[in-house]
């Protein structure tokens, strides 16, 4: 049992499989000034989660283990440090703080800037709101802030029914772009329903095939070479998992298409617009399933067995606020 001062956590004390997830006990952490301490109900499970507990992903922002995994938070302001304005204890909020570094969301509690939180849509459970922050920071930022989308600009996104694909596409279509989105044949209804324009199958023939004269590439999956090939000239490719290799990179080069490598931020003011576009109905997330807790290391096996429909969630505690 855990008392006052401690908390129940996910903790690993080396890299490697899912098997070194394990649940133990810990010091419950404090808010600082400008800080808030959020009682956590629930956790969204990433790539770059299980990349890490590998020894890849943010492994080398994070050092050698022991750590807590997980950066997307949903839940309740339990107590705020001196300064803190902008929400209440009491207050729903949702947010992906420190992000690279670590915020061990994977725990039940959870202290960081209280500006890298904001509320709650309004209609969304814990386990909803945990699913957004991440991916959709990613797709927003990657959209919004590193492209500058413009009306009628042709957009591809690869991975389009996964955590970030899924909101990538409708927030490409709320920017005015024109989007072609990749997705396996279980999906192609549901992902024309986000709004594509076009969905193209990826297991039926080269993307380069079925695409082409592309202005902004998402690159969702780590393998840019089928996607650069579809960019036109002066178009840009964003590779959000892997990055750019220097075999791309010459690709690129020769083929005259920019190359933006990219990596997400704790944005607040971003979280907030996001949330009312959720809240207005604009914008859904998607769930493929919810586990408790303890079982983390299920949540991992699943999202890395890859074609997940939306995001995986940890259920910390039940919804009672």
């Amino acid at each position: 049992m855990t008392s006052e001062n401690t908390m129940k956590a996910v903790l690993q004390n080396s890299f490697g499989g899912p098997e070194v997830l394990f649940v133990g006990e810990v010091e419950r952490p404090a808010p600082l000034p400008t800080e808030v301490l959020v009682r956590v109900y629930a956790a969204g499970v990433n790539p770059v989660d299980w990349k890490t507990r590998g020894g890849t992903g943010m492994a080398r922002v994070l050092g050698e283990p022991p750590f807590i995994l997980g950066w997307d938070v949903a839940g309740v302001v339990e107590e705020i440090g001196y300064g803190v304005t902008t929400v209440a204890p009491g207050d729903r909020v949702f947010g992906m703080p420190w992000f690279p570094r670590s915020a061990g969301a994977y725990a039940e509690y959870v202290t960081a800037p209280a500006r890298q939180f904001v509320r709650m849509p309004q209609g969304l459970t814990f386990e909803q709101a945990a699913g957004v922050p991440l991916a959709a920071l990613t797709a927003w930022q990657v959209l919004g802030d590193t492209a500058r989308i413009e009306p009628g600009q042709r957009v591809l996104i690869t991975a389009a029914a996964g955590g970030v694909g899924h909101l990538a596409v409708q927030f490409a279509k709320h920017l005015g772009a024109y989007v072609i989105a990749v997705a396996g044949p279980g999906n192609q209804e549901w992902v024309a329903g986000l709004g594509a324009d076009e969905v193209v199958d990826y297991t039926t023939k080269p993307l380069d095939e079925q695409v082409s004269n592309i202005d902004v590439a998402v690159e969702l999956v780590g393998d840019n070479l089928p996607v650069l090939r579809t960019v036109r000239r002066g178009g840009l490719l964003v590779p959000v998992p892997s990055g750019v290799d220097a075999e791309a990179a010459e690709a690129a080069k020769l083929a005259g298409v920019r190359v933006a490598p990219f990596l997400v931020e704790p944005d607040g003011a971003a979280l907030s617009t996001i949330a009312g576009l959720i809240d207005s109905g604009a914008v859904a997330v998607e769930i493929a399933r919810v586990l408790p807790l303890e079982q983390a290391a299920e949540a991992h096996r699943q999202g890395e067995k890859g074609h997940t429909r939306g995001k995986i969630v940890l259920r910390v505690r039940g919804e009672q606020a």
